[in-house]
């Protein structure tokens, strides 16, 4: 079983529990897929064979590609809940 199907099998802890974590981490071998990784038959990445990149892009490329350039900022998040007090004992 190779690197992209463990994320698939719940056997492991490799596997995704929530679908946003899922979507990015596939989405993110897809990319290294296509743009990073020179395949054998073709003897550069996909993307270049298409035309859609000018060069096989590095690991560093593909990162600053994805990671936003600013740091996230925490978001405030509000609870909809009261506090009951004087409950019995």
């Amino acid at each position: 079983m190779d690197a992209t199907q463990t994320r698939f099998a719940r056997l492991t802890n490799g596997f995704s529990k929530q679908l946003d974590h899922h979507a990015a981490a596939v989405g993110l071998y897809v990319a290294h897929h296509y743009l990073c990784r020179v395949h054998e038959a073709l003897r550069t990445t996909p993307a270049v064979a298409l035309g859609i990149a000018e060069r096989v892009w590095t690991i560093g490329d593909l990162l600053d590609a994805v990671l936003p350039r600013e740091p996230n900022r925490p978001v405030r998040v509000t609870r909809n809940f009261t506090v009951i007090d004087g409950g019995e004992p």
